[in-house]
C-alpha cells in the first residue's frame, strides 16, 4: 500500500479479487490434473462416493482454513488451532456429559471458550508485540493441556446428540459441508466487499501506514485472531459430531495441514495478499491428494513425503511471486 488513504489504496481493495481469479484458474487445473491421475491410478476413485466421503470429512478443515487465511492476510500465524479445537471439543463434552447442559448452550461454551483463547493470542500479541508465532506456541501447549485437564486424557463419548451434523441429507452431503460452504462464502465477501477485508489487507501489507491513515491495527488484529478460535470452535463441532466423541489429542498435527492448503492457495506468507476461495481449492487438494494416495495404497511415509514435498513447492511459488511484486525484504 503505497498511500496514506486507505479509501484509494488499490492494493487494499482489489489485491484479493485478482489473486481469487488467477490462482483459482490454476488451482482448478491442478485438482483435475490430480483427479485425473489417481482415477487412471485407481479403478475405485472416480466414483460419487468416494467424493461424497470427502466432502463430509473436511468441514472442519474448511472452516480452519477460512480463518488461517485471514490470519495470514494481516502478517500473522496460528499454530494453536489444532490444541484449540481439542480443547472447545472438550469443553462440550464436560457441559453435556458433567453438566447436563442441553446441545445448544454445550455447543456455545465450547465455540465461545474457543473464541476467548484466540482473543488472549492476539492480545498477548498485540500487547507485547511479540511475534504470532512464540504466543500461539506457547498456547498450542497450554489449550492441548487444558484439553487433557477437563477430559482425563481420556475420549469422552456424547453419543448422537450432534451427528445430524455429519449425517448425509441431499445427495449424500452433510449439513456440516454445506455451513463450512456457507462461511466460505461469506468469508470471501467479508474479506473483498466489506471495508473490514480491505482494513486487513492493508494491515498486512503495510500497517504503518494504517496507523498513519488514522486506524488504529491492533484491534483488528485481536478480533482476526478471536474470529480464528471462534472458526476452531465450530470445527470441534463437527469432528465431534462425525467421532460421537471428543478426543483430548483430536487436531494433533492438523495447523500443518490448515496451514499446508492455506499457502497452496496462494495466500501469502508475508501478509497483504489472500483469497478465501483460493483457500477452498487448497483445501480440496490436500484433502484429495490425501484420499488419493490412501486408494492407491502408499505407504505412511510415501504421503508424508509427498504431501510434505507439496508443501515445499507451495511455499517456493509464493516466495517467487512475492519477490516479482517487491513484497519480499
Amino acid at each position: 500500500m503505497k498511500t496514506s488513504s486507505l479509501g484509494t489504496a488499490p492494493t487494499a481493495k482489489r489485491a484479493p479479487g485478482r489473486l481469487a481469479f488467477g490462482t483459482c484458474f490454476g488451482l482448478a487445473g491442478a485438482l483435475l490434473g490430480m483427479v485425473a491421475l489417481f482415477s487412471l491410478l485407481s479403478s475405485h476413485f472416480l466414483s460419487y462416493a468416494t467424493f461424497s466421503t470427502l466432502a463430509n470429512q473436511i468441514p472442519d478443515l474448511m472452516v480452519l482454513a477460512v480463518g488461517m487465511t485471514f490470519v495470514l492476510v494481516i502478517g500473522g500465524i496460528d499454530l494453536s488451532v489444532g490444541s484449540v479445537l481439542a480443547l472447545a471439543g472438550s469443553v462440550v463434552s464436560v457441559a453435556m456429559l458433567g453438566w447436563g447442559w442441553s446441545v445448544l448452550p454445550a455447543a456455545l461454551l465450547g465455540m465461545g471458550s474457543a473464541a476467548l483463547v484466540g482473543s488472549l493470542t492476539g492480545s498477548i500479541t498485540v500487547a507485547w508485540r511479540i511475534p504470532s508465532f512464540i504466543v500461539s506456541l506457547g498456547v498450542l501447549e497450554m489449550a492441548r493441556g487444558a484439553a487433557y485437564q477437563l477430559t482425563d486424557s481420556r475420549t469422552a463419548y456424547v453419543g448422537d446428540a450432534l451427528a445430524w451434523l455429519s449425517d448425509p441429507i441431499a445427495f449424500g452431503i452433510s449439513p456440516s459441508f454445506l455451513i463450512a460452504l456457507a462461511v466460505i462464502v461469506l468469508a470471501q465477501l467479508v474479506l473483498v466487499r466489506t471495508v473490514f477485508g480491505r482494513y486487513l489487507v492493508a494491515i498486512g501489507t503495510n500497517e504503518e501506514a494504517v496507523r498513519l491513515a488514522g486506524v488504529d491495527p491492533r484491534p483488528y488484529r485481536i478480533l482476526v485472531f478471536a474470529l480464528m478460535g471462534l472458526l476452531a470452535g465450530l470445527a470441534a463441532l463437527f469432528q465431534v459430531s462425525r467421532l460421537e466423541a471428543a478426543d483430548p489429542n483430536a487436531g494433533s498435527g492438523l495447523e500443518l495441514q490448515v496451514i499446508a492448503a492455506v499457502v497452496i492457495g496462494g495466500t501469502s506468507l508475508m501478509g497483504g495478499r489472500g483469497s478465501v476461495v483460493s483457500t477452498f481449492f487448497g483445501v480440496l487438494i490436500i484433502s484429495v491428494l490425501a484420499a488419493g494416495l490412501a486408494q492407491i495404497g502408499a505407504s505412511e511415509p510415501t504421503k508424508r513425503i509427498i504431501t510434505g514435498a507439496v508443501i515445499v513447492i507451495a511455499v517456493i511459488i509464493d516466495t517467487y511471486r512475492s519477490r516479482r511484486t517487491g513484497r519480499w525484504n
